[in-house]
């Protein structure tokens, strides 16, 4: 096992590694580090520190343009990234990918003797250049895999299997396979499997959900799919080549057909993400259900900006571990009452596919079980968010003097020439505003957002919406009437992003948030020409991360204090696309959003998927953040 793979085990598996001074520092849960792996460590210290101070430099050294003087380090603790219990070591943000290149190990399933799919054979060979060529690494097949054995066991009727194959380490970040048509005995295989699972499903499981993963293993030994080889799916992600569906690429195919497609694609192919090709076009296709489409010319942007992002940030729900919990009463909060009426107006754009009618696409019962497991549970994403950001909280002089900021006290953990607080805790931010350099306070922020697996467009006050607050942590409140034993109550993906664009608005663009603000993200974009004056696009040309990453937060972020450079002061809403997934939108009020909303769906100016992107790639200039 050489250093990155070591390095890379250990992390997953709880492990605190870093380097202080030139020594190696480890911080491990019992029974992780036994003596083999003690003795690797010893034998190769000096390996382990070079690659550890070079993984440190690369974090400190994002050459792209950052938010008024900020550092991406200060940026990722005031969106409320610090860590939490299993792994207490801050994460700092990587945006760039280029460096997020550096990080990531991939590998491509060997093809099967005959295969003669050409195109996508040429495809392949020109993916993994342009890897290369960016700095991925990618490991062989026979170095990527190690034998591994498992057993399935059927109660009842004493059925047993053993099932001896080969899997993909856990340092592997991607494989990267083509689809297999099955051939007549995989279809009997998987029909067995089929048949096996429901009756698992049904008398041992008693109709109780599982993991996907779970039911992958139950069922994956009859597919001839990359998945039945992963070691660890949390961490390895499948991608699979697959000849272009010009059905969901088609911008005249309803997106309720494109997402019956796009699931169908996922599911049958056992992926996290699926890439169509063609000899002129190929497209892009993960959980979010975007259906961006790209020139075979463009396959080197392509890989730096969609591709490689998606690899290096997978979509994952943040843990209940970050935030300190509580309880609050909806019937007391007006923001929670004006959600509830932002989710009923939103009902008449369609932009909210309802999330518990998705699996009603899918045939097999273990297949809808999984999509049923990735939409409505805790493994996968949602297809939008409604939330509503209450007026930033201060305490104290909202705003200081540079002589006022000089005498403050520095912030454990943060730079000091860019966050102090005074004598009661309150942090105060060094930024720019224009040309200016303005002292701010750091207002507590609190949001009210709808419960992960909800109806967007109809909304419970009593079950369905969460107040979630950024203060020098993440804290959560949930329903005071609600049983969280009972009920399957979770925050949204997408909590990163949305106290990122509040506290941005609220630094940056505070006129838009003053009396509160609503949000709301879709899977869709606006053509350009429908931006009124004082409405602003940005985002449009960032790398494409999944929506709602702590990544994505940081650009949502980065947005909104761009428009610090702007000199406006009467800003009425802001539009922060996230490439290949969709768009955020923030308002200074309720009405004002709902009704450009509405009429951009009526004219035809906003739809959901990705017609309209290449209007705003099109128009929108480079220079945005």
């Amino acid at each position: 096992m050489n250093t990155t793979e070591i390095v890379n085990s250990l992390r997953q598996q709880g492990v605190d590694i870093w380097v202080e001074n030139e020594t190696l520092n480890i911080r491990s849960p019992k029974g992780v580090i036994t003596q083999d792996i003690q003795a690797h460590l010893v034998e190769h210290k000096s390996e382990i520190v070079a690659f550890l101070q070079r993984d440190r430099n690369l974090d400190n050294s994002s050459p792209m343009p950052l938010a008024q003087g900020l550092s991406l380090q200060t940026i990722g603790r005031l969106i409320g990234e610090v860590g939490d219990e299993s792994n207490p070591e801050f994460k700092q943000p990587i945006i760039d990918p280029r460096l997020m290149a550096q990080r990531l190990t991939v590998t491509f399933r060997p093809l099967k003797n005959g295969y003669k799919n050409t195109k996508i054979i040429k495809f392949r060979a020109e993916l993994e250049q342009k890897f290369r060529e960016h700095g991925v690494k990618v490991t062989p097949w026979q170095q990527a895999t190690k034998d591994f054995c498992y057993e399935i066991k059927i109660p009842f009727i004493n059925w047993k299997q053993s099932i001896k194959t080969r899997v993909v380490k856990t340092s592997i970040n991607a494989v990267i396979d083509v689809d297999r048509l099955p051939s007549v005995r995989s279809r009997v295989e998987t029909f067995v499997a089929e048949k096996l699972y429901q009756f698992y499903s049904r008398f041992i499981l008693k109709d109780r959900k599982i993991s996907v993963s779970g039911i992958a293993r139950l069922i994956g030994w009859a597919e001839e799919c990359a998945a039945k080889y992963v070691e660890d799916p949390t961490n390895t992600q499948i991608i699979v080549l697959t000849d272009l569906d010009q059905e969901f690429v088609n911008s005249q195919t309803p997106y309720q057909q494109k997402i019956k497609i796009g699931l169908n694609a996922l599911i049958r192919t056992f992926s996290e993400i699926v890439i169509g090709v063609s000899d002129t076009q190929f497209s892009i296709l993960n959980m979010n259900l975007s259906d961006s489409v790209f020139s075979r010319h463009e396959i080197n942007n392509f890989v730096l900006k969609s591709l490689i992002p998606k690899v290096y940030v997978p979509i994952l729900p943040l843990p209940l571990s970050k935030f300190k919990l509580g309880k609050f009463n909806p019937q007391e909060s007006i923001y929670a009452k004006k959600l509830v009426t932002l989710s009923n107006y939103l009902a008449e754009t369609n932009l909210f596919p309802p999330g518990s009618k998705l699996s009603e696409v899918i045939k097999r019962k273990s297949h809808r079980d999984i999509v049923n497991v990735i939409v409505n549970g805790r493994t996968g994403v949602s297809y939008g968010f409604v939330a509503y950001a209450e007026p930033p909280h201060y305490v104290g002089e909202i705003e200081l003097t540079e002589k006022d900021w000089n005498s403050l006290d520095p912030v454990a953990e943060l730079p000091i020439n860019e966050v102090r607080q005074n004598a009661i805790g309150r942090r105060y931010l060094k930024t720019k505003i224009g040309a200016e350099y303005k002292f701010k306070q750091i207002p507590d922020i609190w949001i009210l957002s709808a419960r992960s697996g909800s109806n967007k467009t109809n909304l419970s006050l009593e079950s369905d919406i969460l107040r979630i607050g950024l203060t020098d942590r993440l804290l959560l409140e949930l329903p005071q009437k609600v049983d969280s034993q009972l009920v399957d109550i979770k925050p949204s993906y997408d909590v990163y992003v949305m106290l990122a664009i509040s506290l941005g608005a609220a630094l940056y663009t505070p006129e838009l948030i003053i009396n509160g603000a609503p949000i709301v993200h879709f899977h869709g974009y606006p053509v350009f020409d429908w931006f009124k004056p004082n409405e602003f696009c940005v985002g449009v040309h960032n790398p494409s991360v999944p929506c709602g990453t702590y990544e994505s937060g940081v650009f949502n972020f980065l947005g909104i204090a761009s428009l610090a450079n702007q000199q406006v002061k009467n800003h009425a809403l802001v539009s922060l696309v996230e490439p290949d997934h969709g768009t955020n939108f923030i308002a200074h009020d309720l009405d004002y959003l709902v009704e450009r909303l509405k009429t951009g769906c009526a004219d035809g100016q906003i739809e959901l998927g990705g017609k309209h992107f290449a209007s705003l790639k099109a128009k929108v200039g480079e220079d945005e953040i």
